[in-house]
């Protein structure tokens, strides 16, 4: 009996924690207009007419969410010029990574306040941070290039474009449950500037300008609430050289990494193709000659088991803190370039090509194909076309 009752109060004490209430200063209607980058989509008319308050609101309830607290409220109020957020139904200290990210979005308006005083801010481009992701109960950490312009001024969510809607899927190839992906998929840009999704090449020489921002964010992120470090896919050519720059460390597609953000934390990383790539490297336009469509549908299988082994890894990793990357990593590689390559291929026909499954399982079965899918481990096509800044 005095077990039980033991276990009852611990129960009860459990449930007090996780529905605390949580209290926290954002700072000055200046402040969080700036880092909230409000009006999100106004042009004389507001594709939604929001509030500054309704818009932080927004972007906090995305957050507790994210994070599996669906019963979490979300209340934001301006008393004498300063914004003041309530969030009931999470755990107490659920404060702290907010304050770190808004903290964080100090730096970066700083460095978009210096690019553009140097004359080199584009007249559409956004300071955008990664609002809305999962603050708590993260997975895994998605280093990529910049946030789509439309992410802002059309969805009002960091995880709606194009790019995390292709990941999201194949990390659900790989066992994981859709409403679980957003905690997969924190991500860290390294010009946090909302832009068109073409201004890949524009962007290139704006990342020391947020020096200050992106090294605080990684540490920041780099661990989950016990303390474990977080894995981390580097995704596309511009973010696998900044990680060379900034850490020293050179991480190709499908190469291992590990960098250390903070004393003592070994962060695992991996390299992999831009989400957006595959695009890319399946479009017959890329290639030259009477077998350019043939050229592009090798690069696309291609790319496609790179990128399904690169979510594999993502998945395991997230799923198991602390197992050994590079078993993780050969498991994941075995599986979707030798012993499921015909799964590889009957993704990539109906996810980038629109076949129906029927169809793709019949375009897997010709020789062609099969002679394409024994080289999933060889190099692509060479395209004659260089890729967009992925």
């Amino acid at each position: 009996m005095f077990k039980l009752a033991g276990l009852t109060l611990a129960a009860l004490t459990l449930s007090a924690a996780a529905h605390a209430d949580v209290d926290l200063k954002l700072g000055s209607t200046e402040r969080v207009t700036r880092l909230f980058a409000y009006p999100n989509n106004c042009n004389v008319i507001c594709f939604r007419n929001w509030t500054l308050e309704q818009t932080v609101e927004h972007y906090l309830t995305q957050s507790v969410q994210r994070d599996g607290y669906d019963a979490a409220k979300v209340s934001v109020k301006t008393d004498n010029g300063q914004l003041y957020a309530a969030i009931s139904g999470v755990p107490d200290g659920y404060d702290k990574p907010l304050t770190a990210l808004l903290d964080a979005g100090d730096l970066a308006y700083t460095g978009a306040s210096k690019l553009n005083a140097d004359g080199k801010w584009a007249f559409n481009w956004y300071l955008f941070l990664p609002l809305g992701m999962a603050l708590e109960n993260r997975k895994s950490v998605e280093l990529l290039h910049f946030p789509p312009d439309y992410s802002l001024t059309q969805a009002q969510d960091y995880l709606e474009s194009a790019t995390t809607d292709r990941w999201a899927t194949l990390l659900t190839d790989n066992g994981i449950p859709t409403a679980q992906t957003p905690g997969y998929q924190t991500i860290i840009d390294i010009a946090p500037i909302a832009a068109p999704s073409t201004a890949g090449k524009d962007l290139e020489g704006v990342y020391d300008y947020f020096k200050d921002y992106q090294t605080t964010m990684v540490k920041e992120v780099s661990q989950n609430t016990s303390g474990a470090a977080l894995p981390m896919v580097a995704f596309g050519a511009p973010v696998r050289n900044w990680i060379k720059q900034q850490y020293g460390q050179t991480v190709n597609v499908l190469g291992l990494a590990t960098i250390t953000p903070t004393a003592g934390v070994n962060v695992p990383v991996l390299g992999s193709n831009h989400p957006s790539y595959i695009w890319y490297a399946a479009d017959p336009a890329s290639y030259t000659g009477d077998d350019a469509q043939a050229k592009a549908d090798a690069a696309g299988l291609k790319v496609m088991g790179q990128d399904l082994s690169a979510a594999c890894w993502q998945a395991g990793m997230g799923s198991k803190p602390g197992s050994d990357p590079s078993a993780q990593l050969k498991s994941c590689t075995q599986t979707w370039q030798v012993t499921q390559k015909e799964k590889t291929c009957e993704l990539f026909y109906t996810s980038i090509r629109n076949l129906s499954p029927a169809d793709a399982a019949a375009k897997c079965a010709t020789t062609p194909i099969k002679t394409q899918l024994k080289q999933l481990q060889a190099p692509a096509p060479e395209a004659a076309v260089p890729a967009p800044g992925l």
